[in-house]
């Protein structure tokens, strides 16, 4: 995000994080699967027909995004600092392991700013909190690797040491709610 857009991590920003999600979770060859929104960027995974839907989703999401980002501030013009970064997952294990990173990533940022973190509560701007009302705003999957694969790549603990010398919390991928 460019540096004059506010806190993402704040209930009025999020709201419009959920439109543009409901509005662009499940378009044609296009699904949006988990998301996590942190302070000046966002994480997501998403399932896509092919290169140009992969394009034209995030293009859609991102100008829902900045539309609703600009009305909530009062201003016009560019919100994001710039394109999509996209890592193709081709096994289970990268699967399980991006689900682990994309749900878990606040607790990552929350302990290097020395914040508190609870391994039972689930983060509230993410897919994993999933106690949203209206429509949804995450696709169901429809891949084999995003519905059952990365479930099989195993219960290894997944844990991140930071700076301070703390444990990220216990994110095994048959734990995350999804």
């Amino acid at each position: 995000m460019l540096p004059h857009v506010w806190n993402l991590r704040s209930r009025r920003a999020f709201r419009q994080f959920a439109a543009a999600f409901a509005d662009g979770c499940n378009r044609a060859g296009f699904r949006l699967i988990h998301f996590s929104v942190q302070g000046n960027h966002i994480h997501l995974l998403v399932e896509a027909a092919d290169a140009e839907q992969l394009a034209r989703g995030l293009q859609g999401l991102a100008v829902r995004i900045a539309r609703g980002l600009n009305a909530m501030m009062g201003r016009s013009g560019k919100v994001f600092a710039d394109r999509y970064h996209a890592h193709i997952l081709k096994s289970p294990t990268q699967v399980a392991r991006a689900v682990a990173y994309v749900l878990g990533n606040f607790a990552i940022h929350a302990l290097r700013r020395g914040g508190p973190v609870s391994p039972a509560a689930p983060d509230e701007y993410s897919s994993a909190y999933g106690r949203w009302t209206g429509p949804p705003l995450v696709a169901p999957a429809r891949t084999w690797l995003l519905s059952i694969g990365w479930r099989c790549a195993g219960t290894r603990t997944v844990q991140r040491e930071t700076k301070t010398d703390q444990v990220v919390p216990d994110l095994r991928p048959d734990k995350l709610v999804a």
